[in-house]
């Protein structure tokens, strides 16, 4: 049995390895800092409360990862978020003030794949940002693999629309 002090210094670890990539895909969905911390946080309270043993870091990752995204499409299904207005509803103020260590700092691409649809967003963020295979996509979103490369070309097209035409 592991001792608490134990626990608490792996979940130390787990946290410092995964938190960023998580809040990048949190906000990715959420569009708003908040909310993207709010979901990372709730990742990693289920991550703790879940007594399921864990196989290995890979499969603790795509936990994570299926685990963050899985809130954020319940938020965003919530009568309570389609309720809501923000007060600050500017989506490019929000993503301009968060920089990717690769991003140029006048990339409208990332702006563009933010106003994507969910089911295009995440395969494309993952693929591009996380630097993910398809392979691995597909076992995060328990998708089949023809099923992510299609997502990924419509998607592409979709943010090749929004950066030529300006519009989604």
């Amino acid at each position: 049995m592991e001792h608490k002090f134990e626990k608490e210094l792996r979940w130390d670890d787990l946290v410092e390895e995964y938190q960023t990539m998580l809040y990048r895909i949190a906000f990715s969905n959420m569009k708003n800092r908040a909310d993207a911390e709010d979901v990372v946080q709730e990742a990693f309270l289920r991550y703790m409360k879940d007594e399921k043993p864990i196989l290995n870091r890979e499969h603790e990752k795509a936990w994570l990862i299926r685990t963050t995204i899985h809130i954020c499409m319940d938020i965003l299904k919530s009568s309570w978020h389609r309720k809501t207005v923000a007060l600050d509803e500017s989506l490019t103020a929000e993503t301009r003030s968060v920089w990717l260590p690769y991003q140029i700092k006048d990339d409208r691409t990332l702006e563009a794949v933010l106003q994507l649809p969910v089911h295009y967003r995440n395969p494309i963020y993952l693929f591009y940002y996380e630097d993910y295979s398809i392979q691995e996509i597909a076992g995060v979103l328990n998708e089949k693999e023809g099923t992510i490369k299609t997502r990924l070309r419509r998607g592409r097209e979709e943010v090749k629309k929004i950066l030529t035409e300006g519009r989604p």
